[in-house]
């Protein structure tokens, strides 16, 4: 099977796994207990807070939460913001944080969405027209899901910051994280999402990244664990296999980077020639997203007809089940059977310049069968 879905999850490395199966058969205490393996989990709980805030050249804290959508709500729906006052987000954000600031819009808030361009990445003079007094949170995506557009986030919370003093700027960094070179002190930013199953560590664990002086409120509430952020037994497995997959993803990302480029590259290369074609990822993309939509097969179809063949790959269809693919769609500027043709692929560690090999190979030929009956 080869699988270029991993904007989706990513399969646990083997130094997870371990780290998984040690902490749920062997040191699987309670963090919260006052016995002395309780007290050497939750020191090794402050270890991994320290080493992934190191890793991010952050000043503040790092809360653990279940996942990227939980540390996006506390972010939004935690943070103190001034009543009634504006919310601004981009055009092609993640569900997370899209259906969170409607949750913010029912409540009073003034929510903006700004537009993004063809590639999915904030229009710098649109998003400073939004900058108002009133402004008091923003919440621009790092690195969009859909296409690998990154976003400037040192520049966008600066030009905020110089208008908008007061105001809060998150960012959703799940699909950032571990991926491209990280400074956090340097971006500026008040609050940073975090997701561990994106980089080879288990599904349900995430972390929210604080900046010193920043005051969150709980949207939770029981034992008060994390600082009374975030009540709820700590997943420790998870944990401490997240820490473990930050500090490689950073100790190989030159290796990673060099790899995943050429794979794209290769892929982009040689799907070029496919009449009508629209590459959605654009020349400073993220080198893990390869998103592409064509007039003449749906990407739905497109998808099954590759998995019948062995190959995963995600798709950004406007069918009624994927109505944040199609707000996205919708938001790059696509029309008519552009809509529904989009392909993303998106990659990790595992992939290879072989499997690249035989995807173009597969993709081609499916794609010259499935053409004929325009699908």
């Amino acid at each position: 099977m080869i699988f270029f879905d991993n904007a989706s999850t990513t399969k646990c490395t083997d130094s997870s796994v371990e780290i998984v199966k040690k902490y749920l058969t062997e040191e699987y205490y309670n963090p919260s207990a006052l016995y002395h393996n309780s007290l050497v989990i939750k020191q090794e709980l402050e270890s991994a807070r320290a080493t992934i805030l190191k890793k991010l050249r952050g000043e503040g804290k790092i809360i653990f939460t279940g996942g990227g959508t939980e540390s996006d709500n506390i972010a939004l729906l935690g943070s103190k913001k001034t009543k009634g006052g504006r919310v601004i987000i981009s055009a092609n954000e993640h569900a997370a944080i899209y259906a969170t600031a409607q949750e913010l819009k029912a409540r009073g808030f003034d929510l903006q969405i700004c537009p993004v361009d063809e590639y999915g990445k904030v229009i710098d003079e649109e998003f400073e027209k939004l900058l108002t007094p009133s402004v008091t949170l923003v919440s621009i995506i790092h690195v969009n899901n859909e296409t690998g557009a990154v976003n400037d986030i040192a520049k966008l919370c600066k030009l905020t910051k110089s208008k908008c003093p007061r105001a809060l700027f998150h960012s959703d960094g799940v699909q950032a994280t571990g991926k491209i070179e990280m400074n956090l002190r340097s971006m500026g930013v008040d609050m940073y999402s975090m997701s561990a199953h994106k980089i080879g560590a288990p599904k349900g664990v995430g972390a929210l990244y604080i900046a010193k002086g920043v005051s969150v409120n709980p949207i939770v509430y029981g034992g008060g664990q994390e600082g009374g952020l975030r009540s709820s037994t700590e997943n420790v497995s998870g944990i401490l296999a997240f820490e473990q997959a930050v500090v490689e993803r950073y100790q190989n990302l030159p290796e990673t980077l060099k790899k995943l480029t050429e794979i794209k590259n290769y892929i982009k290369d040689n799907l070029s020639s496919i009449e009508g074609i629209k590459f959605l990822s654009g020349p400073e993309s993220s080198p893990y997203i390869l998103s592409f939509s064509t007039p003449r097969v749906r990407g739905e179809v497109m998808q099954h007809a590759l998995e019948r063949r062995g190959i995963m790959v995600g798709t950004g269809s406007a069918c009624a089940s994927n109505k944040a693919s199609s707000r996205i769609a919708e938001a790059l500027g696509l029309k008519g059977k552009y809509l529904d043709g989009v392909t993303r692929l998106s990659f990790f560690i595992y992939n290879t310049m072989e499997e690249a090999e035989v995807f173009v190979n597969e993709y081609l030929s499916v794609y010259k069968e499935l053409e004929r009956y325009g699908s």
